[in-house]
């Protein structure tokens, strides 16, 4: 094996490299979070797929390992954290770097990790390869991370391989300017920027020629896309992407309650592709806890929104966000908030237990809640929305509806699984040849969140 003239091992020469990968690199992506940081997963990949790596599963040896980190609560650190120490564990003589929030938050903290040598955060992201090259070159660490906060510009990642052929994950917004007191996202992620309509449309189109059905538009906060630029909005660039071809549905990604308003209802109910599926995020269904989270809106004002969806867009699906246990959350509150909550209808709630982040205004309250408390609040909340879902799944039953059909049920063999248009989980019998393709199918039974269907041909 020959070295470099920086004393760096050259794996593409190693006899023992070349019989296992055929002379190619590896590299290997493990990514906690958001459906951003799935489509950054993707794209990092990409880069690395074009410069003539071989991506291989995370429990495989391989010579470079990604982490793209969340950082929204302490579990998702604690994640981040495990998922490093395994890739070490995989291969000693790995080059282990790490992006995402986490990163961002905490670069110093992850660099002292051991086994880390790159640490990359939200930004500069498509100069991975480069610092990958210096670490092979001899440097032994490479913190990368610069200040967030000064970004202006959205940084284009694109997805230049497409590994399937259903949904594809879109990026159009990144950055938040909301700062909820609990919230650690803005100082991770920096200021509002959306991504340029012309760029947005390419990638559409070229995600339609690669055979995909379906796109979904994702953002730290969708919302807010195009309050930056001119003459452009969230509604204007969803009404540009339903006149592409080849696409057939358009699914929007997590947006804020006062996003609906009328005038974008009306035009949302007349788009056909547009998904009849909101995810709303509530956070608590309590004013008095609202205000202190630094929500920009009120109960009545979520419910106007709520009531607006019902009312022009027929079997809408409506799923949510609420967190439990907040500081000063009395029981009247989170009652307040679980009846809210029922009345509100939800197709699906995801519940998440109030985790302190340093930094945050919230996290220096001296009103913290138990965490037997917390856990006793999730668990009803989480019983709510069991209880929501089921209403909800039982009003298609032997409805006929179109499925996207994705992939074969692991625990069901002759099964393939998918999503109708309002988010409900699918299987019918069928193969993998049905990956892709959008049949209609008659809704029979009920398992737990999952419909069995037939398919009619």
């Amino acid at each position: 094996m020959e070295e470099n003239k920086n004393n760096a091992i050259d794996l593409s020469q190693s006899e023992e490299f070349c019989k296992e990968y055929g002379g190619k690199k590896t590299m290997s992506m493990f990514t906690l979070g958001c459906k951003v940081n799935q489509y950054e997963s993707e794209a990092v990949s990409s880069l690395f797929e074009q410069k003539g790596y071989e991506i291989v599963s995370f429990d495989q040896n391989s010579d470079v390992y990604i982490i793209n980190t969340c950082t929204v609560t302490n579990l998702s650190d604690r994640k981040s954290r495990q998922a490093i120490r395994k890739a070490k564990k995989n291969n000693p003589d790995s080059i282990v770097a790490v992006m995402g929030c986490y990163a961002q938050t905490s670069s110093e903290e992850v660099l002292k990790i051991p086994g880390v040598n790159l640490v990359i955060g939200t930004r500069d992201r498509n100069r991975i390869l480069e610092y990958v090259e210096r670490l092979e070159a001899g440097e032994c660490k490479i913190n990368a991370v610069d200040n967030i906060m000064t970004s202006r510009s959205f940084e284009e990642l694109k997805v230049n391989t497409y590994k399937e052929r259903t949904r594809a994950y879109l990026k159009i917004q990144e950055g938040c300017s909301q700062f909820c007191s609990y919230c650690i996202i803005p100082y991770a992620r920096g200021p509002i920027r959306s991504r340029k309509p012309e760029d947005i449309i390419e990638e559409v189109k070229e995600l339609s020629q690669n055979g995909f059905s379906e796109i979904v538009l994702t953002g730290i906060h969708l919302a807010s896309y195009g309050k930056e630029l001119k003459n452009t909005s969230l509604l204007d660039m969803i009404q540009r992407l339903n006149e592409i071809g080849g696409i057939q549905r358009i699914r929007l990604g997590s947006i804020e309650p006062t996003t609906i308003t009328e005038e974008f209802v009306r035009a949302a109910a007349a788009m056909p592709k547009l998904c009849p599926h909101y995810h709303l995020s509530l956070q608590s269904g309590c004013d008095r806890t609202l205000k202190a989270m630094n929500r920009k809106y009120t109960a009545d004002e979520y419910r106007q929104s709520v009531d607006l969806l019902k009312k022009y867009i027929s079997d809408v699906a409506i799923t949510t966000d609420i967190m439990v246990g907040f500081p000063g959350e009395t029981e009247e509150d989170f009652i307040s908030s679980l009846e809210f909550a029922r009345e509100m209808g939800f197709s699906k709630i995801h519940v998440f237990k109030y985790s302190p982040r340093k930094g945050t205004p919230a996290a220096e309250a001296s009103n913290q809640i138990a965490p037997e408390v917390k856990e006793e609040r999730s668990e009803k909340m989480l019983s709510l929305s069991d209880c929501l879902e089921e209403q909800y799944l039982r009003k298609f039953v032997d409805r006929e509806l179109e499925v996207l059909y994705e992939q074969e049920l692991n625990d069901k063999k002759g099964y393939i699984e998918g999503l109708t248009n309002n988010y409900i989980r699918v299987a019918a019998e069928g193969n993998d040849a049905l990956k892709g393709k959008i049949i209609s199918t008659k809704l029979k039974k009920i398992t737990g969140n999952l419909f069995e269907g037939n398919i009619l041909w």
